[in-house]
């Protein structure tokens, strides 16, 4: 059906209301947690029982204590059963429409209940999921809702969870005719310069006593409010039936979504009966191509990109996994700002909002599903490769639910533009855990738990018999994007179906295959998809037009995946836990970055004349050492050469072009004082980078990260704090105590230093500085007051910020 100019006006006026007042809401304030087992929780009113008042999201086991009770895969931390329950009343508004509930991922195992009725259970603590609350609703009393959460298997990753409904939840009032759950897809399945045909597909549900003839309308918005294009479609919906409309637009001189101008565009679906709009969707999405060649790699929007890809867990230190948009905005900047261009969620989906900051940034995203199919890999208890390790997991869940969670990891993300391919799993071929093979006995196979081949694991055959099932099913609900998988053991897949069931193959540290194989298997599709930091491991994408991506384990530190106690946290990343860079963040942006820009660090000279480390992973941003000491100081740019000087005196230019890793270096003898590096592109200077010698710490000082996206009043304070000396100037080898004291309306949240080892209470609003910083995480009250926040270490002039 065509709209026509006369009547097109009116009804943009009506879904202009429709969509102001579109009836989805937060749904997380007002709850109740009790951690521990409760019998019959769902029926139980006994006022016996204890209940703390929390706002959602909540990461119960963040709360520690850190304990070797627990398991150096999840970072020695507690988990347990806990519930909620959250008590609200029906508006009379609703008793003509359908309720859902929506979680947007509760670790793990979660049952749920309105009023003591069974609505549902999801095992998968990473999938969002929605529950009808229609049938069960009291409109005479309040109604109660109880999840129970069981996570008692507490080693059951490979690296920390957490535990609770550590996600948003949404409240969703819906007419009985209405737009399903993860009901509209929107492809961009032709473009060129001049149009961009669209297609909207979108499925209407009919809950609803009769039949019910719907108009479909779909309006296009560019970012400044302009329709750039509309269709239309009139259906039929039977009565406890749905139905599909397919939409097609077309956008004149599209403006394309991409890494460096992520356009955006909005799109508005409504349902149209009887001239009122009875159903409403809106989403931002975005107009890109994407193409992966054999041959060539990776095109968007028919150029051609190298993916410069970091991993990525979903904790963030003392906030646990109940982490606020505002610290991934700071994360995600950060990470652009060093090169970076793609992120892989590893290794399960997270949450919305991390997608929609992709979208918004310009991040190309590898979804993934699964870290282990039917058979449980090795999760280590008394620290990484330490004693026995458990083999609790979702494996016990996969043959029930794998289909369905991938299935709903799709349908739930399918619209970002910035999601380029999903995989299927990650390292399920890692030998012999659990799977293994005849090659194993031969030759030089990296990765192995026990020698050889172990005949009474599971076979390797198994690999292509799920992946030809998982593939099928990501294949019915998206043909638009790539199907692919993290293999850890080539050399063992190649004698499976395994790879050849993917659309592009991803290899774990497996960069010396790249070229043997490319040979062997000329049709197949190879990238690095998880990968050391190694100069020599870029350059196996760099200098291979055939390899598309490398993604970096990892981005940022994470809890878990640990050594023996109180080592609880990987340190792996480019960024801290507190998200503050390390040294090799800017070795990594010196490869990866346009921006020129130069950094120096120092590290010791040993006493055979050699310095003890030339690489991008020891060196230290201090100047500060004894009178006379021999000191290499590491270079990392990406401008063409650099010259040194210490205290204004020149050492000396070096060129980048034919250095060692890529790191120039200059060896010379310690002088109190300051150091500068500045970076020339043919004989001029555009960068430059100083260090100097700290005096004792004498200050506290802080101040707040802003961002355009984040909302001055009511966002998330970032309160960035280091320690100094009497100039301002960062003490790095500085580790008091900060104390921080809030008067006012806001709450402390979590304080974080980034020590990998230290396990002070991360309720306590105490903690010792590393590197002379950390980062205090305070919440504005919802009334929106001024408080002020102080920030204290004994013998040290404080600091104090004031908000209002």
């Amino acid at each position: 059906m065509t709209i026509t100019k006369r009547i097109f006006p009116a009804i943009m006026l009506l879904l202009t209301c429709a969509f102001a007042n579109a009836q989805q809401q937060l749904f997380t304030t007002g709850w109740q947690f009790h951690k521990g087992d409760i019998l019959n929780g769902e029926n139980n009113t006994s006022d016996t029982i204890a209940w703390n008042a929390v706002s959602l999201p909540n990461d119960w086991s963040i709360e520690g204590p850190f304990s070797t009770d627990w398991a150096s895969a999840t970072g020695y931390l507690p988990a347990g059963i806990g519930w909620y329950k959250k008590t609200f009343t029906a508006q009379l508004s609703w008793q003509s429409k359908n309720i859902f509930i929506y979680f947007d991922g509760i670790y793990k195992n979660s049952t749920v209940w309105l009023n003591g009725h069974y609505l549902g259970n999801r095992p998968n603590g990473f999938i969002a999921f929605e529950y009808e609350l229609t049938k069960y609703l009291d409109f005479k009393g309040p109604n109660t809702l109880t999840v129970k959460v069981d996570h008692h298997d507490f080693a059951d990753s490979r690296w920390y969870t957490g535990s609770g409904i550590y996600r948003n939840v949404y409240l969703n009032v819906k007419n009985p005719v209405h737009i399903a759950n993860w009901g509209v897809q929107f492809t961009t399945p032709d473009i060129n310069k001049q149009n961009a045909n669209v297609n909207t597909k979108v499925t209407v549900v009919n809950a609803g006593m009769q039949s019910t003839p719907v108009t479909v309308l779909a309006v296009l918005k560019d970012n400044k409010g302009n329709i750039v294009a509309k269709a239309s479609e009139q259906i039929k919906v039977n009565k406890a039936d749905s139905t599909v409309a397919n939409l097609s637009l077309v956008v004149k001189n599209p403006l394309l979504w991409s890494v460096d101008n992520p356009n955006l565009y909005t799109l508005f679906v409504s349902l149209i009966s009887n001239g009122k709009s009875i159903g409403q969707y809106t989403t931002r999405t975005g107009i890109r191509k994407i193409k992966f060649d054999a041959d060539k790699g990776f095109f968007l929007n028919d150029k051609n990109l190298k993916l410069k890809g970091v991993c990525i867990h979903d904790d963030a230190g003392a906030l646990g996994v109940a982490v606020p948009k505002e610290v991934w905005i700071r994360r995600l900047r950060t990470l652009k700002e060093g090169g970076c261009n793609s992120i892989r969620m590893g290794h399960n989906p997270h949450a919305d909002y991390l997608y929609d900051l992709c979208d918004d940034l310009g991040f190309l995203v590898m979804d993934e599903a699964f870290d282990e199919w039917e058979t449980g890999k090795n999760k280590w208890i008394k620290g990484w490769n330490k004693g026995e390790p458990g083999k609790d997991g979702y494996s016990k869940y996969f043959k029930e639910w794998a289909d369905k969670d991938l299935r709903d990891m799709i349908l739930r993300s399918y619209n970002h533009p910035s999601i380029i391919m999903w995989s299927i799993g990650n390292e399920i071929d890692y030998p012999n855990d659990p799977y293994s093979h005849e090659i194993l006995n031969a030759g030089n196979n990296p990765q192995i738990y026990g020698k050889g081949y172990l005949p009474d694991h599971p076979p390797a055959a198994r690999l292509g018999e799920i992946s030809q099932q998982l593939v099928q099913v990501a294949k019915t609900y998206d043909t638009s994007r790539p199907i692919t998988a993290a293999l850890a053991g080539v050399t063992m897949s190649n004698f499976t179906s395994y790879p050849g069931n993917l659309d592009i193959v991803g290899y774990n540290y497996q960069e010396y295959r790249y070229g043997e194989d490319h040979k062997n298997y000329p049709n197949r599709i190879i990238y690095g998809s998880e990968n050391g930091m190694s100069d020599n491991a870029w350059k196996a994408v760099d200098t291979n037009n055939y390899i598309s991506a490398q993604y970096l384990w990892t981005g940022i530190d994470y809890m878990g995946e640990a050594g023996v106690f109180p080592n609880r946290s990987n340190t792996a990343g480019l960024i801290n836990l507190g998200g503050f860079p390390k040294p090799e963040y800017y070795f990594r942006q010196s490869l990866w970055s346009a921006k020129p820009m130069v950094y120096i660090g120092t590290s010791p000279i040993t006493t055979n004349g050699k310095s003890n480390i030339w690489s991008h992973k020891r060196v230290s941003p201090v100047w500060d050492e004894k009178s006379g000491d021999s000191i290499r100081v590491s270079c990392f740019t990406n401008c063409k050469e650099a010259e040194l000087f210490l205290n204004n005196r020149s050492l000396g230019k070096k060129l980048l072009s034919g250095a060692k890793g890529d790191v120039l270096h200059w060896d010379i003898v310690y002088q109190a004082g300051g150091l500068t590096v500045k970076g020339f592109n043919n004989g001029q200077q555009v960068a430059i980078y100083n260090l100097s010698t700290a005096g004792p710490t004498t200050q506290v000082t802080a101040h707040v990260y802003k961002d355009v996206l984040i909302n001055e009043h009511t966002g998330l304070k970032q309160i960035e704090v280091a320690l100094s000396d009497s100039k301002g100037q960062l003490v790095y080898s500085a580790n008091n105590e900060i104390t921080v004291t809030i008067n006012g309306d806001a709450k402390l949240l979590g304080i974080e230093s980034g020590d990998p080892s230290s396990i002070e209470a991360y309720t306590s609003n105490k903690r010792k500085a590393m590197h002379g910083t950390l980062i205090i995480y305070v919440k504005p009250g919802i009334k929106n007051l001024p408080f002020t926040v102080k920030i204290t270490s004994p013998g040290l002039q404080p600091a104090a910020l004031n908000f209002n």
